[in-house]
């Protein structure tokens, strides 16, 4: 293992990622493996299962949920100890965990705000006001890796919940 910096992947440690299961789910099924915007493009790519989760119930939603957010701490404890970075951005197995969180507001709605719940959360998941950013300064490993993107998730769905609320659009626990 070689310490890295946080942007390049050599052409090996793609492969090792790709190769592993903690690797690929780690890396957001090879989404994180883009060459720019990796956060980005996991948050992308999770819209795709979310349409097919959002035909659950809440609790089965909630219930995929937790259990993606433990598989990504270990997926990303493994990947991050293989690349000699705790953080390194083509783990984006938080950002599926993320977007899904803050997409539960549209789980009734129309696409549109489909689309204002993925901005809002890449808004908060980039802009990381407190405590998201002290949380990501200060948590270590694959918890650490995943916590931030669990609360950038929940300000999203609260500001996305309340511009449903505010417009009329039906909201899943109501």
């Amino acid at each position: 293992m070689i310490a890295m910096d946080r942007k390049t992947l050599t052409p090996a440690q793609r492969r090792e990622l790709i190769a592993s299961p903690a690797g690929w789910i780690a890396c957001g099924f090879g989404s994180g493996l883009v060459p720019k915007a990796q956060g980005t493009a996991g948050s992308l790519l999770a819209i795709l299962p979310w349409l097919w989760m959002r035909q659950w119930p809440l609790s089965v939603y909630a219930w995929v949920v937790v259990v993606v957010f433990v598989v990504g701490i270990w997926a990303c404890n493994v990947a991050g100890r293989k690349l000699g970075v705790d953080d390194h951005r083509a783990l984006v197995i938080d950002e599926f965990v993320g977007q899904w969180i803050a997409l539960v507001p549209a789980i009734l709605a129309p696409w549109w705000m489909v689309l204002v719940g993925f901005v809002l959360f890449r808004l908060f998941d980039v802009g990381k006001p407190w405590p998201i950013g002290w949380l990501d300064r200060r948590l270590k490993g694959g918890l650490g890796v995943m916590v931030d993107d669990v609360v950038a998730g929940l300000f999203a769905a609260v500001a996305l919940g309340l511009l449903a609320r505010t417009i009329g659009m039906p909201l899943p626990w109501r």
